[in-house]
């Protein structure tokens, strides 16, 4: 009975936190961003061309440089995706996306820290993971100096 207790009072202040990130600015900012690039015309269009180009792009890396449209297809993918980068509503919201995925990462690893410092927990981002693993673990031969 006290396990069960302990779990919903954890589960309630996980959904506090949850809460507590759909409110933050970080989070505002993304669905704003998220808001303002789904009704950028010129944006949804840079986005469809983009995914026209790049299943040609597959097609073409099939068979590598002997396709015959190997380099105009290469030349025009690397000039769409740079127009991708430069628009203002897709750089916007691809940086508040990182923003959005640097607060989970960070609180990830808060609270893997509070179990045990041991803790992996996969952040994707290089600078977490070096904080938050012991080197490999044990069993990899890592260096977490376990006896």
């Amino acid at each position: 009975m006290i396990a069960t207790m302990e779990r919903i009072e954890l589960q309630i202040q996980s959904e506090e936190l949850a809460n507590m990130i759909l409110q933050s600015d970080i989070v505002e900012e993304y669905h704003s961003s998220l808001y303002r690039l789904r009704r950028s015309k010129e944006a949804q269009q840079l986005i469809h061309h983009f995914v026209k180009m790049k299943d040609n792009y597959e097609e073409v890396q099939r068979f590598g440089k002997y396709h015959p449209d190997y380099k105009k297809v290469t030349k025009e993918i690397r000039e769409i995706k740079r127009e991708l980068d430069l628009n203002e509503y897709i750089a916007a919201f691809k940086l508040a996306e990182k923003n959005v995925q640097a607060l989970l990462d960070e609180i990830s690893v808060l609270v893997g820290r509070a179990v045990s410092e041991n803790i992996k927990v996969p952040t994707g981002n290089p600078f977490f993971d070096s904080m938050s693993s012991c080197g490999g673990g044990c069993g990899s031969g890592g260096s977490c100096g376990c006896s």
